[in-house]
């Protein structure tokens, strides 16, 4: 009896635990809705914004000094990485893939000073690795305004204008589907107009994919325009590139939010799912182990009963 005892505690046990992660799916389900809505609500408006300034830089007048977020540094002495994490556990791999890929990052620039900006709060695992962190700043759940991002971009143009850092990349979790998500790491600065990933803004959306052929017909227009017109800025090239650039890089930054956050509840929303599953699994086998137990129970006491009624009949 007590260890069917303990096996009717286990199974409750689980039981309960499978409903508080069935709850949690259904609240991830919930998040992850509204955090991919807010992705493909600006996808389309990073592209473009991303593209304006590669048209705006290829137009501008040669003889003119190049915008200093667009100069690159002819050495490279320090770097910056601002690693966009999950605030809370529970969400599978979803944390150390992106920390991984991080670390994987600062390997190939391990000829030069490697700092982190953490934006979310298990970003500080990388304390625990060895890594030198500038600054940290706080992640909502549900990012609603580009202006939450404003502090950590003013940050990275201060400090990238400075001297302090030659280059910033930004890391984070690209959301292709609730199934899956891949953690990429960017370069924001210096803006390399002939960078083979130019289009911060687009990631893992079958509408706005960004493929070769893609990236073919994008440089073809850009050359027939850059042939068959003239622009005229207003007040100037190098006014219109320090409004534009700074919102670009907030743009950049703020899709790199929103996709880590739908990434994010996408990935509790799976775990909690195989937690469930697994709780149901393990159930079932509990439960036929305690029948299994019960039953040999039974028996036991049926062949003691015939025992002593065979023993009294003597």
């Amino acid at each position: 009896m007590a260890k069917t005892k303990e096996i009717s505690r286990r199974i409750k046990s689980i039981t309960n635990t499978k409903k508080i992660t069935r709850a949690m799916e259904m609240v991830a389900a919930a998040k992850m809705r509204k955090a991919v809505e807010a992705v493909l609500r600006t996808r389309t408006y990073a592209n473009l914004s991303w593209e304006t300034v590669l048209n705006l830089s290829a137009m501008s007048n040669a003889d003119e000094a190049q915008h200093p977020l667009l100069t690159k540094r002819s050495e490279i002495k320090k770097a910056a990485i601002i690693l966009v994490t999950s605030n809370r556990g529970m969400c599978g791999g979803y944390n150390s893939a992106i920390i991984n890929k991080a670390k994987y990052s600062v390997k190939r620039h391990s000829e030069v000073p490697v700092e982190f900006i953490l934006v979310g709060k298990k970003g500080s695992l990388v304390y625990s690795q060895n890594q030198i962190v500038a600054a940290e700043f706080p992640k909502s759940d549900l990012v609603k305004d580009a202006s939450e991002v404003t502090p950590i971009v003013k940050l990275a143009i201060s400090d990238f204008l400075t001297g302090k850092y030659d280059k910033v990349f930004v890391a984070y979790t690209d959301f292709i589907s609730p199934a899956k998500q891949i953690p990429r790491v960017k370069q924001l600065l210096p803006i390399e107009i002939t960078s083979e990933d130019k289009y911060l803004g687009i990631v893992g959306d079958p509408k706005v994919s960004v493929d070769k052929e893609m990236l073919k017909v994008k440089e073809e227009k850009h050359l027939q325009a850059q042939l068959g017109n003239e622009y005229i800025f207003e007040p100037n090239p190098t006014e219109v590139l320090n409004q534009i650039i700074p919102r670009l890089l907030e743009v950049q930054i703020f899709q790199a939010l929103l996709e880590a956050n739908a990434s994010e509840h996408s990935a509790r929303m799976s775990a909690m799912h195989q937690a469930t599953e697994a709780a149901t699994d393990m159930v079932k086998e509990l439960t036929l182990f305690y029948n299994k137990a019960r039953q040999a129970g039974i028996t036991a006491e049926i062949a003691e009963i015939s025992a002593g009624a065979n023993a009294l009949l003597d």
